[in-house]
């Protein structure tokens, strides 16, 4: 699922934020609603070393998204997103999983998210951070059509944020710019 693309960053930006866009919008109708986190790979390593099944998280919601450890554009966005969506559902007395699924599973390994969690101030126990196989990575990112590329040293991606409900089917879809807080609650 890893794509070989070469082109500036501008025009990368550009091609990732419309073509984040039409997907998040193109899919959406064919992701919610048919799919369930118990068909997704379940054998996942947090970065406290333990290991995670998404099988585990059933019975409350679940925010999911995927994320590259040293993204410096698309991820941080993403990450605060997210936040913003923790506090709106602090207020609400709400709660939630939210898994972060690495995309680079050859160079993220527990002790990169656990630096990660520690250096963005993430460090909530309802926050996971996990990586795995490239297998199963790769096969996550097809299920619930996650794309990236490889550009040199750096994983290009999306963002999305995916919100499962407390049976485990997806309930919502948020793509690039849209409000977390409003979009999953």
């Amino acid at each position: 699922m890893v794509h070989q693309k070469s082109f500036s960053f501008p025009l990368w930006s550009a091609a990732v934020l419309i073509g984040g866009l039409y997907a998040a919008d193109a899919c959406a109708a064919a992701l919610t609603g048919g799919v369930r986190l118990a068909v997704l790979p379940q054998s996942w390593q947090d970065d406290s070393g333990k290991l995670l099944s998404l099988a585990d998280l059933s019975g409350q919601a679940v925010v999911l998204t995927m994320a590259y450890a040293n993204c410096h554009r698309i991820c941080p966005m993403t990450m605060a997103g997210l936040t913003r969506l923790q506090a709106a559902m602090d207020a609400k007395g709400t709660h939630a999983a939210f898994v972060v699924v690495g995309y680079d599973p050859e160079n993220e390994n527990p002790a990169t998210w656990r630096q990660y969690r520690r250096s963005h101030h993430l460090e909530r126990s309802n926050w996971h951070f996990v990586s795995g196989s490239p297998a199963d990575t790769a096969r996550l990112a097809r299920q619930l059509h996650f794309e990236l590329w490889k550009y040199d040293e750096h994983v290009m991606h999306d963002s999305r944020v995916l919100v499962f409900d407390a049976h485990g089917l997806l309930a919502r879809e948020l793509g690039p710019g849209a409000d977390y807080a409003a979009g999953a609650l």
